[in-house]
């Protein structure tokens, strides 16, 4: 059996922290605001590794609590990973996309697919993470925040 997930998250900018995507620092650029580290693509993936399995979302298994307070989102992915597995489940794909008009990030998209990779436990090729902009419109448009859409399958282990 195949079961599919879909995440999305959204932070604002917040000057006084680094920017976290994918468990990679992105310099030269504000870090978004939230409870953990922020890192709005790896929340993305996990909601929708959540959702796949019928887990509840990242809010009820990660609430805002001081147990969570500037958690890594690598670790918060890899408990999603093992809460999947427990119920019977195996991550087997992710796609991501990353929606910001700055900064450029291509030149980090290999570090953040690896880091992703591994948190989950997959192999490069079953990692996909893409970017683009939305041409000036919305909130990503006027360079307020970023915010991240993942779509996730899972099989039965």
């Amino acid at each position: 059996m195949i079961r599919t997930g879909l995440g999305f998250d959204a932070h604002a900018f917040d000057e006084s922290r680094p920017l976290l995507l994918g468990g990679v620092t992105i310099p030269d650029s504000p870090g978004l605001a939230g409870h953990s580290d922020a890192d709005a693509l790896s929340h993305a993936i996990a909601d929708a590794i959540l959702g796949a399995a019928a887990l509840g979302d990242l809010g009820n298994r990660f609430p805002a609590t001081s147990e969570w307070a500037g958690a890594s989102s690598l670790d918060i992915l890899r408990e999603c990973a093992k809460a999947v597995a427990g119920a019977g489940w195996k991550v087997v794909n992710v796609d991501a996309t990353v929606v910001a008009e700055h900064p450029r990030l291509a030149a980090h998209r290999e570090e953040m697919v690896a880091n992703l990779a591994s948190a989950l436990d997959l192999s490069t090729e079953q990692v996909s993470v893409k970017a683009t902009t939305t041409d000036g419109m919305g909130f990503t448009g006027r360079g307020e925040g970023i915010s991240a859409l993942a779509i996730v399958t899972i099989s039965a282990d």
